[in-house]
């Protein structure tokens, strides 16, 4: 999911009215009890006309299976859809999708059960997954459909925490960053990233940013998906030091 560089004000109306919401972290039998590499993930993203739900709206959804601890490439999701919201310039520099691209598109709410469908009873992944998920609220309750009620895992929060640790497994202890865009988290983690704002792109680098996370977190003891969850759930859209809107992803 892609941040243009809006005003403070609005991200802050956003995250006020969409932070809480029902797609949460909640372990349950029998996940809870999964060892996190036993676990099915679908790692999502989207890309954005804006970041305020009530005025923007999704221009594309990627996403990426993970079974087995490994990504699974030949299954995989990917759409443009026509906006609701007219694309702007800055969001056209961000992530590339033209209003020629999305002419004659379908609307999101034609894609949503195909998206419900990928996602199945998997976990959710996604970074900063909140922002991504307040759309697709958005988009459900538009459409006349229930919610997703999938578990989710927010990378950040996983980094999050065991960064602030000093773990001593034969390498460097991560980092405690201070820019909390993807692509970051992913070089410092050792993962390919171009920044290039793409849904599915994002997703995929997203998806081996949690398998080098998932290494760390078993080494530290983290050995069921109940503990990942908790870990994991989305809690804050950005670390409490972060001044102003970036693009996320």
């Amino acid at each position: 999911m892609h941040l243009d560089p809006f005003e403070q004000p609005a991200r802050q109306k956003y995250f006020s009215t969409f932070l809480m919401w029902p797609f949460r972290s909640r372990p349950q039998s029998p996940i809870a009890h999964l060892a996190p590499a036993a676990a099915r993930y679908a790692v999502i993203d989207s890309e954005l006309t804006g970041l305020d739900p009530r005025r923007d709206a999704i221009v594309s959804l990627g996403g990426l299976r993970v079974a087995g601890g490994r990504i699974v490439l030949a299954d995989r999701f990917y759409k443009e859809v026509q906006p609701t919201s007219a694309l702007t310039a800055t969001s056209i520099v961000l992530h590339g999708i033209t209003p020629e691209d999305v002419r004659g598109r379908p609307g999101i709410g034609a894609i949503l059960e195909e998206f419900s469908a990928f996602c199945a009873t998997d976990i959710l992944i996604g970074h900063f997954i909140e922002i991504d998920l307040g759309f697709l609220r958005a988009a459900y309750m538009q459409a006349g459909l229930p919610p997703i009620a999938n578990a989710v895992l927010d990378t950040w929060p996983l980094y999050d925490w065991l960064s602030s640790r000093t773990p001593n497994d034969d390498g460097p202890d991560l980092p405690r960053l201070q820019d909390p865009r993807l692509p970051t988290l992913a070089q410092a983690l050792g993962v390919p990233s171009r920044g290039e704002h793409n849904a599915l792109g994002d997703a995929f680098v997203t998806a081996q940013v949690f398998q080098r996370l998932l290494r760390r977190l078993e080494r530290w003891g983290v050995t069921t998906t109940g503990d990942l969850l908790r870990i994991g759930s989305p809690k804050h859209p950005l670390p409490h030091n972060q001044g102003s809107a970036l693009p996320l992803t």
